[in-house]
């Protein structure tokens, strides 16, 4: 794989971030984030309310310091996975949002696998962390192939507030010895 560069994770600044976020958020690529219509002020409600939510985190993720992707992890005990998971100490559950290129921007080989190969790092490098949760829009087959690539399990469509969704799992065993479980090198990962 080619080098991606340094990746690392930083908190959001609403103030610092905010039109960078809208930007992502409403893009037309970043469809399942659920807030194509959002405005600035829709954006800054929704992040500041993560940020009061002691079971919820936003962090800023960065390439060579420059911002490139945004990372969310919560306590599914405490979320809409409440009743469609039988929870356990060590559960986190996860979102990640790869910025949308430019539209003249030319792909950068494996960037999306470092991106969320860092990601899933960066959670099992909590010694807690048993298990990483996600619940993508069943119908978003590129994430959910790049899930199974880092090891995660398909459990079955859940009904949310919002979506049908595909609830997975992935152990600390599964991501290690997943295709993504090893870029953690080639991408020359800080976290």
């Amino acid at each position: 794989m080619s080098r991606v560069g340094d990746i690392g994770f930083e908190p959001l600044d609403l103030d610092r971030h905010l039109e960078l976020l809208h930007a992502w958020v409403t893009h037309p690529r970043s469809v399942y984030w659920e807030m194509q219509d959002a405005t600035p002020d829709d954006v800054r409600a929704e992040y500041a309310r993560i940020a009061a939510d002691p079971h919820h985190h936003a962090l800023l993720g960065t390439v060579d310091g420059r911002p490139a992707f945004l990372m969310e992890h919560y306590d599914p005990a405490h979320s809409e996975l409440a009743g469609h998971l039988v929870h356990s100490d060590g559960y986190v559950g996860m979102h990640v949002l790869v910025a949308p290129r430019e539209d003249d921007a030319e792909p950068v080989p494996g960037f999306t696998d470092a991106v969320f190969a860092a990601v899933m790092h960066r959670l099992f490098d909590d010694p807690p962390v048993t298990r990483v949760v996600v619940e993508p829009d069943a119908r978003n087959e590129a994430i959910r192939a790049k899930n199974v690539a880092a090891g995660f399990v398909e459990l079955g469509e859940i009904d949310l507030p919002t979506k049908t969704a595909m609830l997975s799992t992935c152990s600390r065993e599964a991501f290690a010895h997943s295709r993504l479980g090893a870029v953690r090198g080639g991408a020359h990962v800080s976290v």
